[in-house]
């Protein structure tokens, strides 16, 4: 079995009188150690099969398979189990506490899943993970004080924090200028090509798009195209 298979996902929006369909019978398999984007305008349904993925909502039919586990029907707590210990987020607004130091963000994931791990050591796993991102530095400055691109590299850090095999990235460029967005997507490159995360970018964005190994476009809730960019042997690390 694929590190993430779905099949037949349907997710369906009562709204009053009326039924929105948003996800069609989405079947979709990535591999462990990809790098995939999920492109398509607003309300084409990417969000959505990323909440699903992302066990942060459930469809309405379908199976959605994780790592060998069928999660599409694990309750809110199981759900929550699975987020904190094998997917990390990244989103466009950066989520980051706002009166809280760059080092107490990154360190606080820790909390709610690293039993036994002392607060000393939490901070210094925490302050290592940003020392790796070049923000030795700014551990003890606030959002506030940090530039947006130095705001992404906490998130990204809060992110892997719990070390998780797999993690999505929501329009991460969004509110970034084209330079910074350059080095917060080579940053995702790196991560996948040297840690083997398997990386899933959600984005309207062509230039963030060409990033990724393989991009399965959505419109109307239907994949309509789903192609690699580079060879499947390359993506499963079998390339020259």
């Amino acid at each position: 079995m694929e590190f993430i298979e779905m099949r037949d996902i349907c997710k369906t929006y009562v709204m009053g009188d009326m039924t929105v369909p948003v996800l069609k019978s989405v079947s979709l398999t990535i591999a462990r150690g990809e790098l995939v984007t999920l492109m398509g305008s607003s309300g084409s349904g990417k969000s959505t099969l990323m909440n699903i993925l992302g066990c942060l909502d459930r469809p309405t039919s379908g199976e959605c398979w994780l790592d060998g586990q069928e999660v599409a029907q694990l309750s809110g707590d199981q759900r929550a189990l699975v987020r904190n210990h094998k997917l990390g987020f990244v989103f466009q607004s950066f989520n980051l506490l706002p009166r809280t130091s760059a080092l107490e963000n990154v360190a606080m994931p820790l909390s709610y899943t690293a039993e036994g791990l002392s607060e000393r050591e939490a901070r210094q796993r925490a302050a290592d993970m940003l020392n790796r991102f070049g923000l030795a530095d700014r551990l003890h400055h606030e959002p506030s004080q940090l530039s947006g691109g130095q705001q992404q590299r906490v998130a990204i850090a809060r992110a892997l924090i719990n070390r998780p095999p797999l993690l999505f990235a929501d329009e991460p460029t969004g509110n970034l200028d084209s330079k910074t967005s350059e080095e917060v997507l080579r940053m995702f490159e790196q991560l996948n090509a040297e840690d083997g995360i398997t990386i899933i970018m959600v984005t309207h964005d062509p230039n963030v798009a060409q990033h990724a190994k393989r991009v399965i476009h959505i419109n109307d809730g239907v994949i309509v195209d789903n192609a690699f960019t580079v060879p499947p042997a390359a993506v499963a690390g079998g390339g020259t």
